[in-house]
């Protein structure tokens, strides 16, 4: 993973923004969408955007920014940015965000343009909805796990809330009304037919998203463990006994090299 990405909350916090020409006017939108107030070089900031065409000027003001510690991103000059500005499909409050560490816009904007097409309008009202259930969900389901698993399956395609689906109003109080805790089985084997991670069942991506703790064999690929939540336990084959707590994913690499 190139860069970490990161959701900045600019809400009147001062951006410095150099340069004229679209490529700026297109930045100074973003920023004041985005609630920022734009200052020039000598503002006090922690972030600047640089969209200077004159390759040596724009240097020359990286410079200057980099050496008051200031994150800089330089437009068109990936070689000179701290961060990128990805390209945004906005659902308010659901942001969803493509980068390419700088090789590409124009990749990044055409799948920007598929997921814009893919992804319902109203899909903001669903996060607003769940947002405010959040503390009957708590109520409803007052284990962390429960609760992760509950919301999963009711978020899985063909569930009850898919987000690729139409969503009524009061869908996420029915969901509710009607949530009994899951019945999930505490171990599950992933016997691996490929190193390619694009290669998993769907069923088997979705145990690697939920599972608590993944037990690997070391030849295992990163890339498939990385399809597990980050704060997913990893431990080495065997598996222990007793068992975690939670759901527990067994992987074996079955690939003949």
């Amino acid at each position: 993973m190139h860069s970490l990405p990161v959701f900045l909350r600019l809400t009147d916090r001062p951006v410095i923004l150099l340069g004229d020409g679209e490529a700026a006017d297109a930045k100074r939108r973003l920023l004041r969408r985005a609630g920022a107030t734009i200052v020039g070089e000598d503002g006090l900031a922690a972030l600047a955007i640089v969209a200077i065409e004159d390759e040596a000027q724009a240097r020359a003001a990286v410079a200057r920014l980099k050496a008051r510690g200031i994150l800089v991103n330089a437009v068109d000059r990936p070689s000179l940015c701290d961060f990128t500005l990805p390209a945004i499909v906005d659902r308010d409050p659901l942001l969803v965000a493509i980068g390419t560490g700088g090789a590409s816009a124009g990749l990044a904007k055409a799948i920007r343009q598929r997921l814009e097409a893919l992804l319902p309008a109203g899909l903001g009202k669903l996060a607003d909805a769940l947002h405010a259930a959040r503390p009957a969900i708590r109520a409803r389901f007052p284990e962390a796990a429960d609760r992760r698993r509950a919301i999963d399956a009711a978020l899985d395609p063909g569930g009850v809330l898919d987000p690729l689906a139409e969503i009524t109003d009061d869908a996420v109080a029915r969901w509710l009304d009607a949530a009994a805790p899951n019945s999930v089985p505490t171990l599950v084997d992933i016997r691996l037919r490929s190193p390619d991670p694009d290669q998993l069942t769907l069923a088997e991506a979705r145990w690697l998203a939920q599972a608590d703790t993944l037990v690997h064999d070391p030849d295992v690929p990163t890339a498939i463990l990385d399809r597990g939540r980050a704060d997913a336990a990893r431990l080495l084959a065997p598996t222990p006994d007793p068992l975690p707590a939670g759901l527990t994913i067994r992987i074996c690499n079955a690939v003949i090299s």
